[in-house]
């Protein structure tokens, strides 16, 4: 069982070295979202431009699942609130990645307030490097450490959808 264990470790260690490689080029301008909702209960994601849902994506949340927004560094919670998507990562060790703008002032103000760090390096992504022939099972569960999961050719999609600044709002 050690064995397995260490190897698969050793596995995950390597491929997240490896990276997510070429990222996808952005669609035109007018097949982009102008914003993305995420409904945690439901466990989705909509790209949305204007009224129009352009997609709609199966979702995996921090291991906390829908419990209640994040408050603090390690409580495993996905976020709520509106926020933006502010940078993006080519070289995540999961498969490309969209930051998302949490913490914002109210997070972290009331974080400040209780005494604690309120996290952050929240992101949109998909499967770890090296993990996407698990795709079609990684929604079963929750399992990011607070970040929104898909799987990679979602990813994918999605990034090239996406332009930096798109809003993004995430309820329960």
């Amino acid at each position: 069982m050690a064995i397995l264990v260490a190897g698969v470790l050793g596995y995950h260690k390597g491929m997240a070295r490896i990276g997510s490689g070429t990222p996808p080029v952005m669609v035109a301008a007018e097949q982009q979202a102008d914003r993305i909702v995420v409904d945690k209960s439901d466990r989705r994601l909509e790209l949305r431009r204007g009224e129009t849902v352009l997609a709609t994506y199966r979702i995996s949340l921090g291991g906390a699942g829908d419990a209640g927004p994040k408050q603090r560094e390690g409580d495993q919670k996905t976020p709520e609130g509106v926020y933006a998507i502010d940078w993006r990562n080519p070289n995540s060790m999961a498969h490309i990645s969209l930051h998302i703008s949490y913490p914002n002032a109210a997070d972290q103000a009331a974080a400040d307030a209780a005494g604690y760090s309120p996290g952050g390096n929240i992101m949109i992504h998909g499967l770890a490097n090296g993990w996407g022939w698990f795709g079609p099972l990684h929604h079963l569960w929750d399992w990011t450490d607070g970040c929104i999961a898909v799987t990679n050719s979602e990813m994918r999609e999605i990034w090239s959808k996406v332009p930096n600044g798109t809003p993004i709002e995430i309820r329960s």
